[in-house]
C-alpha cells in the first residue's frame, strides 16, 4: 500500500481524548492529528517519540492530518488502524497470504453473525470468513494482542467460532504492523478473557494467522508470516 502524498515527519507532544494528537511538525507548527486507533496504543505514544502524518485531503473531515506511523527504538510501527483490511485483501490478491488462495471472489464488510460485519469474506469455492486484527504491542521481542481489553474482540471470536460450527472456514489474521517481532502470542496479562476465548476458537476449527508488516515514509507492505503461539 502506497501512500498518496508524501508523510510528514513530526514530533508527538501528547495522544488525548483517544482520537487526538498534538504534533509539532519541523518548523515548529503545533497541530491537531487524528489518531485512528481506539486501543491503548502501549508502547507507541511516547511524548517526544519521531511520528509520520498524512495530510487529511477529505473536504469534511474536521482536522488536516492523520498520524500514520511512530518511530519506536528505530523501527517504523503503523498505528492508523484503518489500513489493515485494505492491506489484507492487497496480500491475499497478490498471493502474499499462500494461506488465503483458491477463492473466486472477496468482500469487505459483509454482515453475519450477530448484528456484526466481517472485515473479509471469500467465496467460491465455499464461505471464508475472515477477521483482521492490526498488532502494535512489543513485550521483548514478541508481537501481542490485545493492547487494552476488547470485549467486542472477544466477540469476534466467538462469532468466527459459530461460522466453523455452521460448516464454514473461519481465519483469525494478526497482522503486525511492525517488522521487529519474531513472534506473536495472546496478551493474556492484559486482557484474559480474550486470550480464553483465542484458545477456545483455535480450538474449535478457527485458523489462525499471523503476517508482519515492512513499513518506510512511502508505503507499508505485508512480508511474511510470524510464527505464533494461542496460548
Amino acid at each position: 500500500m502506497k501512500f498518496e502524498n508524501p508523510l510528514t515527519e513530526g514530533r508527538l507532544i501528547k495522544r488525548y481524548k483517544r482520537f487526538l494528537a498534538d504534533v509539532e511538525l519541523a518548523d515548529g507548527a503545533v497541530v491537531v492529528a487524528h489518531c485512528a486507533n481506539s486501543g491503548s496504543m502501549q508502547g507507541c505514544k511516547d511524548e517526544g517519540s519521531r511520528v509520520l502524518l498524512s495530510p487529511n485531503t477529505n473536504p469534511k473531515a474536521k482536522l488536516d492530518w492523520r498520524w500514520e506511523m511512530v518511530e519506536v527504538n528505530g523501527a517504523l510501527v503503523g498505528i492508523n488502524t484503518s489500513h489493515p483490511n485494505r492491506l489484507v485483501e492487497q496480500a491475499i490478491l497478490d498471493g502474499t497470504i499462500k494461506e488465503l488462495q483458491g477463492y473466486a471472489n472477496l468482500r469487505r464488510e459483509v454482515k453475519y453473525g450477530g448484528n456484526s460485519r466481517i472485515d473479509i469474506l471469500l467465496e467460491d469455492p465455499g464461505l471464508c470468513y475472515v477477521e483482521v486484527k492490526n498488532v502494535t504491542l512489543q513485550v521483548g521481542t514478541e508481537a501481542r494482542f490485545p493492547d487494552a481489553v476488547t470485549a467486542r474482540g472477544t466477540k469476534h471470536l466467538r462469532e468466527l467460532s459459530d461460522m466453523v460450527a455452521d460448516g464454514h472456514r473461519a481465519v483469525m489474521v494478526y497482522l503486525v504492523q511492525r517488522p521487529d517481532c519474531d513472534f506473536f502470542r495472546p496478551a493474556a496479562d492484559i486482557d484474559p478473557t480474550y486470550a480464553d476465548a483465542l484458545k477456545a476458537a483455535h480450538a474449535n476449527g478457527v485458523e489462525v494467522l499471523c503476517y508482519q508488516c515492512e513499513l518506510s515514509p512511502s508505503a507499508i507492505e505485508v512480508q511474511g508470516p510470524l510464527p505464533y503461539s494461542v496460548t
